[in-house]
C-alpha cells in the first residue's frame, strides 16, 4: 500500500533519527515529508511556485503543471478550494514556509490523519503509521460508536480506533503552523443552508456530471504529463502508456479494465472508458487508449447462486445483460466463474492487516477473486450510489421547500415494494408522516431523540423490514446502525452519551442544515471509508483500483442534481443512460439500471451458511467481549439463527465479524512501521500490514 507522512514544528532532538521505514523522503527541512509503499512514477509530481511554496500531489491528477502553480498561489492566499477542484483522486499537500496545508476529499477515500507528537504535529494518509509512532492505546469507544451508529458522525467524531489519532473530516484541510499549533478548516461547506440553493435545470446538471465522470476517466487514461526521476515502485518511470506497451505479466493483465457487472455504475464506466463512438480513444483524444486497444470487461459469474428464484433470475438477467454490451468489438469481455471459495466470510484468517475495520473484510477474498482477472488499472463503479441516489431523508427536505407533490412517485413505489394489499394504501400516509416528522424536528432534539433510543432495548419490532422499514428507519437525524442490537448496554450508553454531548454543543443548536443533504454526506463518508478498507484489503500486486464516483469534481456534480430527480424511482439508471447517450452511447440492453440487491443477500447468506462453524468458532472467545463491547453467548446465537434463515440484519452480523478479524489481526501484529536511521532491520515492519 501506498501512504504519505511528515511532520510540522516537531523538535529537532526527537525527529532526527526516526524516519518511516521504506520511504522516499521528498520534503527536506525541519519539516520533511515521505512517500511510503509502491507509488507509481506517474502518482507523485511535485510543483514549484515561487520562493518557498511548493506543492506535491499524490494519486492521479488530471491538471497541468501550470494550472497546480496558478491553484497553488490562490490557496497560498486563503482559497484552499482550489486544491480540491482537479480532475481525479488524489491527496495534495502544500508547504507555504513553515506552514502546511493539507485538504481531505470531500468522499473520504483520500483521508487525513493527525497527532500531537514532538512538540509538533505529526500527519499522514494512514492512521496505523501514527499510532505507531506514538505507541497509541485502542480506543474502545471509538470502536462502540462505529458499531453502534456507524452513519453519524455525530457519535463516531473526528477519532479512530487509535487513542490521540484523529480524522480530518470530509470537505476540510489541515493547516499546520511553526510551533506546533494546528487547526482544521471547513474548505466546502457540508450543511448546506436551510434555505435551498437555486434549482439547477435537470439537462444543465446531468451534462455536469458527464462532464464529471468523462473528465475523471481520461485522468486515470491519459499519458503522465510529468515522471519524476525515482524509483516510485515496483516498475519505476512507467505510466499506464508505458504499461499497457510493455504488456508485462499475466496478472493483473496489462492496459484499462472496467467492471462489467454489478450495476449499471461499472458499466457505464465500462462503456465510456472504450471510447465509444468511434474507434477505441476518440472520444477522450489520442493520448487515452492505444489504436486498436480493447477493454477489459470483467463479468463476476457466482455459480453458488443458481434457480429459480429472485436472487438467481437477478444473477442470469445480470450476466446477459453484460454478454449483450460485451459484443462491442471495443471491450474484451472475461467472465470469472466462482463457486464457495469466493462466498463472502470466505478466507477470514488471510488477508492484511487493514488501517482500520470495515465490512469490506468479509468479502475481501471475494472482490480479490475478480479483481485478480482485471488490468492494472480497473475502473468499478463504487459509490455511484451514494453520490446519484436520494436518501431517504430527502423526502423531508422536499417538505421543507414546500413540494409535496414531488413525492407521490417515491411513495407509490415504496408501497408496491411493500407487498401490496391493505397495508400498502397506508404508505404514502405513513411515509409522509415520518418525513413531515424530520422536516419539523430540530437537529439538537434528533440527536437526543436518538440518545434516548440507543438506552432502550432493540428489539425485533424496531427492525427495517424491506424497502419500507428502511427508508422510515432512515427517515431521522441520526439512528442505530445495524449491529447495536448486539452490543452491551454499557457500550451503547457511552454512545448515547457522546450524542447528548454534540446535541448539547453551541454549533448543534445554531445548525440549520438540511436533514437530507447532511445524512446523504454521512453516508457517502461511511461507505468511501469502507472502500478504501476494501481497496486494502482486497489489493491485488501491481494493481490500481479506481473509483471515479467518488473523485470531488464528481461528487460535487452529482450534488448539484435536483432534489426532485434524486427522489424519483429509477433516477440514477436515468441519469447514466442519459449521461452515455450524451457521450454517444445508445442502444442499452433491456432491463439496464436493475439493481443486484437479491443476488448480494443471497450470497452473503450462502457464505454465512458455508462459514458457520468458524464463524460460530471466532466468537468463543472473542476480543470484542474482552471489551466489553459485546456478549459472545449472544453473538454466536444470531450468527446460527441467520444461517438457518431468520430474519436478521446481515450487514450488522457482518461488521461484527469484520470488527473482531481487524482486532486479532491487529494484535498479532509484530514490529513498526517506523525505524531508527541506519536501521533496515526487515523484521522492523510486519509482514502483510497494509496501512
Amino acid at each position: 500500500m501506498r501512504w504519505l507522512v511528515g511532520w510540522c514544528g516537531a523538535s529537532a532532538s526527537a525527529a532526527r533519527d526516526i524516519q518511516p521505514l521504506g520511504a522516499q523522503l521528498l520534503w527536506e527541512g525541519p519539516d520533511p515529508l515521505w512517500a511510503v509503499g509502491d507509488w507509481r512514477s506517474d502518482e507523485i509530481r511535485l510543483v514549484h511556485a515561487d520562493g518557498d511554496t511548493h506543492l506535491a500531489v499524490f494519486g492521479y491528477c488530471g491538471a497541468d503543471d501550470a494550472t497546480l502553480r496558478r491553484s497553488l498561489v490562490s490557496a497560498r492566499a486563503g482559497a484552499l478550494r482550489q486544491l480540491t477542484t482537479w480532475p481525479g483522486s488524489y491527496t495534495a499537500v502544500a508547504r507555504f514556509g513553515r506552514r502546511t496545508v493539507i485538504p481531505a476529499d470531500l468522499a473520504g477515500t483520500k483521508p487525513v490523519f493527525h497527532t500531537s507528537w514532538a512538540g509538533g504535529t505529526a500527519y499522514a494518509t494512514a492512521a496505523l503509521p501514527l499510532a505507531d509512532l506514538t505507541e497509541a492505546q485502542l480506543d474502545v469507544g471509538h470502536l462502540a460508536a462505529l458499531l453502534a451508529c456507524p452513519e453519524s458522525p455525530e457519535a463516531v467524531g473526528t477519532g479512530t480506533p487509535y487513542r490521540g489519532v484523529s480524522r480530518v473530516p470530509p470537505g476540510h484541510a489541515l493547516r499546520l503552523r511553526e510551533g506546533g499549533s494546528r487547526d482544521v478548516l471547513d474548505y466546502e461547506p457540508a450543511a448546506p443552508s436551510i434555505v435551498a440553493a437555486p434549482p439547477v435545470e435537470r439537462e444543465a446538471a446531468v451534462a455536469g456530471v458527464r462532464e464529471a465522470l468523462v473528465e475523471a476517466v481520461r485522468t486515470r487514461l491519459a499519458a503522465p504529463r510529468h515522471a519524476p526521476e525515482r524509483d516510485a515502485g515496483p516498475i519505476p518511470g512507467m505510466g499506464p502508456a508505458d504499461r499497457r506497451a510493455a504488456r508485462l505479466g499475466p496478472e493483473p493483465a496489462p492496459g484499462v479494465g472496467a467492471d462489467l457487472s454489478g450495476g449499471s455504475a461499472s458499466a457505464t464506466l465500462a462503456l465510456l472508458a472504450a471510447g465509444l463512438p468511434g474507434m477505441p480513444g476518440t472520444v477522450f483524444g489520442t493520448g487515452a487508449t492505444l489504436a486498436g486497444e480493447r477493454l477489459r470487461a470483467v463479468t463476476f459469474n457466482d455459480l453458488t447462486i443458481a434457480g429459480g428464484g429472485p436472487a438467481g433470475i437477478a444473477r442470469a438477467a445480470e450476466i446477459e445483460r453484460a454478454r449483450m454490451i460485451a459484443e462491442n468489438p471495443r471491450l474484451h469481455h472475461v467472465v470469472v466463474a466462482a463457486g464457495e471459495e469466493a462466498l463472502p466470510y470466505a478466507d477470514l484468517d488471510g488477508g492484511p492487516l487493514t488501517d482500520e475495520p470495515g465490512p469490506s473484510l468479509i468479502t475481501a477474498a471475494r472482490h480479490r477473486h475478480r479483481l485478480a482477472a482485471g488490468s492494472a488499472d480497473h475502473l468499478i463503479g463504487h459509490g455511484a450510489r451514494q453520490v446519484l441516489d436520494a436518501h431517504p431523508a430527502r423526502l423531508a427536505d422536499l417538505l421543507i421547500d414546500r413540494r409535496r407533490r414531488h413525492l407521490l412517485r417515491p411513495v407509490t413505489a415504496l408501497a408496491k415494494a411493500d407487498g401490496g394489499g391493505s397495508r400498502s394504501m397506508l404508505v404514502p400516509f405513513t411515509v409522509y408522516r415520518a418525513a413531515r416528522r424530520l422536516a419539523r424536528t430540530p437537529y439538537p432534539e434528533g440527536l437526543s431523540d436518538a440518545a434516548v433510543l440507543l438506552r432502550r432495548p432493540i428489539d425485533d419490532a424496531q427492525l427495517a423490514d424491506g424497502a419500507l422499514g428502511a427508508s422510515l428507519a432512515a427517515l431521522a437525524w441520526c439512528r442505530p446502525g445495524p449491529a447495536a442490537r448486539w452490543l452491551t448496554g454499557e457500550a451503547l450508553a457511552e454512545v448515547s452519551i457522546r450524542l447528548e454531548a454534540f446535541a448539547a454543543r453551541p454549533r448543534a443548536a445554531t445548525a440549520t442544515g438540511r436533514p437530507g443533504v447532511q445524512r446523504a454526506r454521512a453516508v457517502l463518508a461511511r461507505h468511501a471509508a469502507d472502500h478504501r478498507v476494501l481497496e486494502q484489503a482486497a489489493e491485488v500486486r501491481l494493481q490500481r483500483l479506481h473509483a471515479p464516483f467518488y473523485d470531488n469534481q464528481v461528487v460535487r456534480a452529482c450534488q448539484a442534481l435536483p432534489e426532485t430527480i434524486r427522489v424519483q424511482p429509477g433516477a440514477r439508471a436515468d441519469v447514466l443512460r442519459a449521461v452515455l447517450e450524451g457521450a454517444g452511447v445508445r442502444g442499452l440492453p433491456p432491463g439496464w439500471g436493475a439493481t443486484s440487491h437479491p443476488s448480494h443477500t443471497e450470497s452473503v447468506r450462502s457464505g454465512l451458511r458455508a462459514s458457520i462453524g468458524d464463524l460460530v468458532g471466532l466468537f468463543d472467545a472473542p476480543l470484542l467481549a474482552d471489551a466489553g463491547l459485546i456478549e459472545a453467548r449472544v453473538v454466536r446465537k444470531a450468527l446460527r439463527a441467520a444461517a438457518e434463515g431468520e430474519r436478521l440484519p446481515l450487514d450488522g452480523l457482518a461488521e461484527l465479524v469484520s470488527t473482531e478479524i481487524w482486532l486479532r489481526r491487529l494484535l498479532t501484529r509484530r514490529g513498526s512501521c517506523w525505524t531508527a536511521e541506519g536501521n533496515r532491520d526487515p523484521r522492523a515492519v510486519t509482514s502483510g500490514v497494509s496501512p
